[in-house]
């Protein structure tokens, strides 16, 4: 159902830009660094929108390499403070278990003093 209305949605589009392009065929003048060029309105208007787009695109690219990269930076960083807390409580662990066999000694100390 959604790839049917994609398809709708892009023929009314490409019925729009080919009513638009008819109706904008009137030549006008591209001014360059080096010289002048007489252009259909509508190429002039595609290009422009194409490169924009064109540009658009690679910025949106660069960006999502980027945070790709601090994605992954930031995932091995969790991993490696995931292993750290993992430890650390393996160490929490040991330290209560031998706290508690170390307490009914202590206990047995303080009664023979008393």
């Amino acid at each position: 159902m959604k790839a049917q209305w994609a398809i709708l949605i892009g023929l009314v589009l490409a019925i729009i830009i080919a009513i638009f392009a008819v109706v904008n065929v009137d030549p006008v003048p591209v001014n360059y660094l080096f010289g002048e060029a007489q252009w259909p309105l509508i190429l002039v208007i595609l290009g422009s929108a194409l490169l924009g787009a064109l540009v658009s695109g690679m910025l949106a690219m660069v960006r999502s390499f980027t945070l790709s990269r601090k994605v992954k930076a930031l995932e091995a960083e969790k991993s490696k403070r995931d292993a750290e807390l993992h430890a650390a409580q393996n160490e929490l662990t040991v330290y209560k278990e031998r706290e508690m066999k170390a307490q009914p000694q202590y206990e047995e100390e303080v009664n023979r003093t008393h």
